[in-house]
């Protein structure tokens, strides 16, 4: 019955994400979904049976490995999301719902600016959250 999925732009809950980030994070999740599983895209003409919706919750910079006089060597880039994954198979009479929570981060060293090496540090980010996507899919079929 699980061929096709829809996914909403995810929302932001944190006022600190980039502008971008949103549409970013639910591109990355659509691709990784589409090229790691069985399910394609919905189209206009096909009924999904897979519904994905969620929010950025969390998108923070902290510091990490302090060194002597309170300074940081490393910072870290730390994302969470929250997903609501819908299974709904009428056909055969099956409905299922779950939630996901996905936290993951990316370290970088503290002479660098953030802005310098944001994309680099959500790309890492992007792939395990798309990774504990799929692995929740997976884990309901």
């Amino acid at each position: 019955c699980l061929t096709h999925f829809q996914m909403d732009v995810l929302d932001v809950a944190a006022p600190n994400a980039p502008i971008n980030y949103p549409v970013e994070l639910t591109e990355a999740v659509k691709s990784g979904i589409q090229n790691n599983t069985k399910l394609m895209l919905s189209s206009v003409n096909k009924q999904p049976q897979v519904f994905i919706s969620g929010k950025i919750t969390s998108y923070t910079v902290s510091p990490i490995a302090l060194q002597e006089g309170d300074n940081a060597a490393k910072n870290r880039l730390t994302v969470s999301a929250m997903f609501k994954i819908v299974f709904d198979c009428p056909n055969e009479n099956y409905s299922h719902e779950m939630n996901a929570v996905s936290t993951r981060f990316a370290d970088f060293d503290a002479n660098q600016d953030v802005s310098s090496v944001e994309s680099q540090l959500l790309s890492e980010i992007n792939s395990q959250i798309v990774q504990d996507v799929i692995n929740q899919l997976l884990s309901n079929w």
